[in-house]
């Protein structure tokens, strides 16, 4: 493990993940990994509950990024001595808006979005234990809770410059990069001693297409739920 995601989630991590191979820090480890192969779930649930064996986590990666992995920064930090750490950060008030569209609307919201998201849990072992673990790392970290019963824009912006201002605090400054995609390849790359690519860093993931990729994961669940009740109708 060469680099450690201490950023939170709607950080521009999926961009970060694509950089961070680019680069030649790949595979890079992200929610993406989870949304792909819901099996990975028992092993945060384990890393959740305390019994973490990290080294099987991320056999075969050289960083990560983005949630579950930013959620155990501190304690990733100590396993990897080694590691360096990417705080990624945003505009806090654009953060909590896309918090709002995106996470807190699968977790709390009165959306489509939610309402699938509880169909699939019904139909889905593998889902509801992934939306049951993720819930309760958010009201672990403290975060959502001031938005829990309706959403508190300004409230939530403040949560987040607090998280960053702990990070800053934990990590030693010459282990720290705080980085944004808007500021370029050089800063990324001085800190990882790597090349700057030729190319723009990527720009990928805003809110609708998460909106899209989650209700479409949904429904094709649903659809495949659906032919095998039907097949196993007319097989009787």
């Amino acid at each position: 493990m060469k680099l450690i995601g201490a950023g939170l989630p709607r950080t521009a991590t999926l961009t970060q993940k694509i950089s961070l191979e680019m680069i030649g820090l790949g595979p890079c480890y992200h929610m993406a990994n989870i949304l792909s192969d819901l099996s990975l779930v028992p092993q945060w649930i384990d890393a959740f509950e305390g019994n973490a064996d990290w080294h099987s986590v991320f056999d075969g990666f050289q960083s990560t990024v983005d949630w579950p992995g930013a959620f155990f920064y501190n304690d990733l930090m100590d396993v990897y001595p080694d590691a360096k750490v990417l705080l990624s950060v945003r505009d806090s008030a654009a953060w909590a808006r896309s918090m709002r569209n995106t996470i807190w609307a699968v977790l709390y919201g009165d959306c489509l979005m939610h309402d699938l998201s509880t169909a699939r849990s019904r139909i889905d072992p593998g889902w509801a234990s992934y939306i049951s673990l993720m819930t309760a790392m958010w009201e672990k970290s403290g975060l959502l809770n001031a938005i829990q019963g309706g959403i508190e824009e300004d409230a939530l912006a403040h949560a987040m410059e607090r998280y960053n201002d702990e990070v800053r605090q934990r990590v030693p400054a010459d282990r720290l990069l705080v980085w944004s995609p808007r500021d370029g390849w050089e800063p990324l790359c001085e800190f990882l001693e790597v090349p700057v690519p030729s190319v723009p860093v990527p720009h990928v993931n805003d809110s609708a297409a998460f909106a899209d990729m989650l209700n479409g994961a949904a429904i094709g669940s649903l659809a495949k739920w659906q032919d095998e009740r039907k097949a196993q109708v007319a097989s009787r």
